[in-house]
């Protein structure tokens, strides 16, 4: 699977259902069909534990561990730390102690293209990555950036969400001028949206007005549910959770656009605008 597209997930601020976003899509992607490996890039291990495993700092092997192998310069083994989980998706776990390797990352060789190399490790194994970045501009996200081929950015219909836009665009651009190139934005994702909202209405159109002309606002708008939040309590996907529901409809469609957009070689054109 040489056309493995790697995504990486981001935005600064938390609580935009990023991670959620994460599960979802992996999820949806699986359910065409392809082969997905979902890697936990956040300390937090919310990923992690939105699939159940909910102890993650008793892993034997997680991504701290393999990225401090690459560090160490030791041969590693990526595919012993993938859990495989009974959606049909694969999981690179984390937990607490991606928190001390950011800091070990500063003086290392190399230091930004640390992830990269765990990903090309495995990617050869799967037709999506998709790498659930940190809610900071911090190291392990410039890793991600730098690992990944297109980002996708979750974003609430909220002021200050809409404003912390310009800010993550501008590193994504500033990774792509001084590091990875061929690094593209496949868009804007609207989450917990309430679409019978003035507020919701407003931001939403404010951000397609905004960014729409350069940037993709993806049609799919994930609406509010509480039916998500207790999906990620139990440690499923919105599919296996409410599968007849509105969320889960909302992911399938936007894992359908995803798919749409192709492999990392198309679509190059639309957001080279990003320099």
């Amino acid at each position: 699977m040489s056309n493995c597209k790697v995504i990486a997930l981001t935005n600064q601020k938390g609580g935009v259902g990023k991670t959620t976003t994460a599960v979802n899509l992996g999820v949806s992607l699986a359910q065409q069909g392809k082969k997905v490996l979902l890697i936990d890039a956040d300390a937090q291990a919310n990923l992690t534990m939105s699939l159940g495993y909910n102890r993650p700092d008793d892993l034997p092997v997680t991504l701290s561990t393999i990225m401090q192998d690459i560090i160490d310069d030791k041969s590693v083994d990526v595919s012993k730390s993938i859990l495989h989980h009974g959606e049909g998706v694969d999981l690179l776990p984390a937990n607490i102690e991606l928190s001390s390797l950011e800091v070990r990352l500063i003086n290392a060789i190399s230091r930004e293209s640390v992830l990269k190399t765990c990903v090309n490790e495995v990617k050869k194994n799967y037709d999506y990555c998709l790498i659930d970045c940190m809610p900071s501009l911090g190291m392990l996200t410039i890793n991600a950036l730098a690992a990944a081929d297109s980002v996708v950015i979750p974003t609430q219909p909220h002021y200050l969400s809409a404003k912390g836009l310009e800010l993550l665009l501008r590193s994504v651009s500033k990774v792509k001028r001084q590091i990875n190139p061929p690094l593209r934005i496949d868009g804007i994702l609207m989450t917990m949206v309430m679409p019978r909202t003035n507020i919701s209405k407003e931001i939403t159109a404010t951000v397609r007005s905004a960014y729409g002309q350069r940037i993709k606002v993806f049609d799919t708008q994930i609406p509010h549910s509480i039916r998500a939040v207790e999906a990620t309590a139990e440690g499923k996907s919105i599919f296996a959770y409410d599968k007849g529901g509105k969320v889960a409809a909302a992911y399938e469609q936007f894992g359908k656009e995803v798919a749409e957009l192709g492999g990392k070689q198309k679509n190059r054109n639309q957001t080279d605008r990003i320099r």
